[in-house]
């Protein structure tokens, strides 16, 4: 399935995603300590550590171990969690590759047994954002969904 990724504004960016799941799985496969580095992340690179406190307020905390043993680590803090439907949280990485803190919004929509995946990532400045369209995170956020197929087909509706 296609991931769609663009610019909204002058400092948001979406991304939409389908995927042949209902919503209850893929509610899990984003908030389940157990899941989630199973799936997330570019290729080559694998999840070392996932902490998530799913609760208004609580952390979460994702470290990634990646080619000749680079690290990358970000998190943040939940704002808004409807279960099985919207997430609302902050995000911040360790090395500033995108610099300050984001605030992304998932929103979760299920028709006929399949779910579609809206992300809508607001940067500090129209300048943070454009760093992050110009990364690689596009091709890293796909391959990751891609692994997130297999990861739900797996998983018993």
């Amino acid at each position: 399935m296609t991931l769609s990724v663009e610019a909204l504004g002058d400092t948001e960016i979406i991304m939409i995603r389908p995927f042949d799941a209902p919503r209850h799985l893929l509610w899990a496969a984003l908030t389940d300590p157990s899941l989630v580095p199973r799936w997330l992340g570019a290729q080559g690179w694998q999840i070392v550590r996932c902490e998530i406190d799913l609760r208004v307020g609580g952390a979460w905390r994702f470290v990634s171990a990646g080619p000749g043993g680079a690290l990358m680590a970000h998190g943040g803090i939940y704002r808004e969690i409807v279960a099985e439907a919207r997430l609302v949280f902050t995000e911040s990485y360790d090395d500033q590759w995108v610099a300050g803190e984001s605030l992304t919004t998932q929103i979760l929509d299920e028709h006929a047994g399949r779910t579609t995946l809206t992300t809508v990532i607001r940067y500090s400045s129209r300048e943070v954002r454009d760093v992050a369209l110009r990364s690689p995170m596009e091709r890293g956020v796909g391959e990751g969904f891609s692994r997130l197929d297999t990861v739900l087909a797996n998983l018993t509706p």
